[in-house]
Parts: C-alpha cells; structure tokens; sequence
C-alpha cells in the first residue's frame, strides 16, 4: 500500500521487501476514521483483548534479589493448534509505564495461534511484580532484561528467540541491542511506535490523554510500595507528580542515596546511545501521524536506517500511536506485519545457511 521500507541496501533488505510486498497484511490497513489518530490511540489503550488470555505467571530472581515477572500465554483453549509444535519464543516488551495493552495481548494471541511460544516481560514492581528491592529499572537500563534473556536461552536452548515492544517500552529493547552487540541472544528483533530519543520525547511533552492514564496506572502501582521507597525517594514528590518527567526524575535522579542530574541520567539510559554496536535486525514500525511520539521530522532518526544495516524502518502515513487498525475490531494489521517479518527473518537465515553449507547452530 502506502508503507515505505527505508533501510540500508542489502540482501536482507532485499528480501523482506519482497516479503512484505507478498504480505496481505499491508494492504488491509483501512479503518472509518483513519485520520482520527487520538481514536486510534484511545482504542489501542482502552480496549481488552477477546477472548481474554489465560498467563501462567513466573516470577525470575535477579542478582540484587529483585524480580522480574514472565507472564507465558497458554490460552485460550484452541490456541496454537495451527502453528505445529513451537520453534520461536517471542518475547513481548510493554511500554515504559509497565501498562500491557488490549493491543499487546492480541499480538500475543495472534503469536500463539501461529505457533510461537509468547511470554510478557514485566519490569520491578509493574503489572503485580513484588518489589523486593528499593529500585526500579530505568527508561534504558537493559540489565533485567539482560538477566530475562539469558534465561529463556536456557530454558529452550534450540528455538529462535525473538522480542517485539510497544511504544515507549522500544527504549529498552533498543537500549539491549545496542549494548549487547554481537553477544545478543535475539535472533531478530521489532520495535512497534518505538520513542527513539528519550530524553526529547519526555521534555516534549504528552498529550494529555495518553500521559495521564500512564500516570495513575504507574502511581496505583507504586503506591503498594510506598514503605518500601520511602529508603531510596521521596515518595509524596513522587505521588504528587504531574507528569511523566516528573515522575521520572523523582525516581532516578532526585534519589537519596545517588542524586543525579537529568543530563547524566539520560547519558546513560538514551535508547541509541549504542546503536552502532547493534548486530541483530531490528524492524521498526511507525506511523507518521503518530501523537505520542511526535512529528516525524524530529523523532525519526533517518539516517540511522540509511547507514547501519541492521535497521529497518517501515513507515505508514496513518495508524496512530500502536493502532494500525483494520476494520474489524481488535484487529491491528501492524501486528501482522510484525509476525511476517518474523517469519521472512527464519526464511532468510535459512538460505543463507543451505547457500554457505553452514550447519544450524546446537
């Protein structure tokens, strides 16, 4: 349709643009109101998933004694069945506030009906994780996530491990692959609304109808542990921020054991601040009408995707903030997309290993 792959070229490129060009699912991205964004958004955000999927929860001890939880799909019944026995693991990133979407679960959904095993990564202290420890994971500190990783390579040490995130929750994939490198354990990778420039995006501003539902839903969670932060934060600034930024820097920069500014904090947490080491192929999906992240001359980092050859942006004029919305309800066409990438990913590494006579890695 109207979506454009810019990348650098290469066979790769190469081929996922004839794959995608094959795919039904660019082609069905039509909706009643398609330029009404901020509905686009609201539906994403407020509307659950049908039918609601049944989570086998599992809690993984971190270094420090802290948790994170991995939330595995199991259902609903039926799932799964026209995907054979499972040989990727895709593991789905919510956005920063920790929310998981109606939007979220589907592609979770749609992964297991294709035959995926799909797992929810759920950061310190979100969506019903304890908080053993008086620390929260910064916007880009992918040492959990690390930790997350590392564990599902063990458990299925002979399946394709893959990771998609949502919206603002792409700071925190972006930021593993940058820093993991060559060393990744992702065979590929998708960003889905990604926030590219995290510092920017929080000094911008929101619209206030995404900002505020965040806001009381990382408020109500963080509230539970108000005893327990008291130690590290001042936690009436905290429940008494107006914005995201201002929650963000009463949570890692106005701490009271390490205070930093908002300068070397985001010198350390920017979601590219490594991209040139990132060695995994990472498609991003966005949208330009998209109001949460921003107009796309200023928060689309081109000439990243026009250099390294890991970067994939595929832009569409309209869908919102992680809305691509098809016409019949609760269906998302970028989720589509997602998935056939995925599978043109395995398709390529599979040519190049019979074409180089290289045998699969154990």
């Amino acid at each position: 349709g109207c979506c454009r792959l810019l990348c650098k070229p290469s066979a790769l490129a190469q081929h996922l643009v004839q794959s995608l060009g094959r795919s039904a699912a660019l082609r069905g991205g039509h909706w009643l109101w398609p330029r009404w964004p901020w509905i686009q958004m609201l539906q994403q955000l407020l509307q659950p998933p049908a039918p609601e999927p049944v989570v086998a929860r599992e809690l993984l001890q971190l270094p420090d004694t802290g948790l994170v939880a991995l939330d595995w799909l199991v259902g609903p019944r039926g799932a799964g069945s026209g995907g054979g026995s499972p040989s990727s693991v895709l593991l789905l990133i919510p956005n920063a506030a920790g929310k998981v979407t109606g939007g979220l679960r589907q592609l979770g959904l749609r992964a297991l009906e294709q035959g995926f095993i799909p797992i929810i990564f759920n950061r310190r202290g979100h969506n019903g994780c304890p908080l053993t420890t008086p620390r929260l994971q910064p916007f880009g500190d992918p040492g959990d996530l690390r930790e997350a990783v590392t564990y599902l390579r063990c458990r299925h040490p002979a399946a394709s491990l893959l990771a998609v995130s949502e919206g603002s929750g792409s700071g925190l994939l972006l930021a593993y692959l940058g820093e993991s490198g060559s060393s990744s354990c992702l065979a590929a990778a998708a960003c889905i609304s990604p926030v590219f420039r995290g510092r920017e995006w929080f000094e911008a501003g929101m619209p206030w109808l995404y900002e505020w539902p965040l806001l009381l839903h990382l408020k109500r969670g963080l509230s539970r542990y108000a005893g327990s932060l008291a130690e590290a934060v001042d936690v009436d600034g905290l429940l008494g921020s107006h914005s995201l930024r201002e929650l963000e820097e009463a949570l890692f920069c106005r701490t009271k054991s390490r205070p930093t500014s908002w300068e070397s904090y985001w010198e350390r947490n920017e979601p590219l601040r490594d991209a040139d080491e990132a060695a995994v192929p990472v498609l991003c999906l966005c949208s330009a009408d998209d109001p949460v992240r921003g107009p796309p001359a200023r928060s689309l980092p081109r000439e990243l995707f026009r250099t390294s050859p890991y970067f994939f942006l595929l832009l569409t004029p309209r869908g919102g903030h992680c809305g691509f919305p098809r016409r019949r309800p609760g269906r998302c066409w970028g989720h589509e997309a997602v998935l056939e990438y995925f599978r043109a990913m395995a398709e390529f590494l599979r040519q190049e290993e019979r074409r180089k006579g290289l045998p699969r890695p154990r």
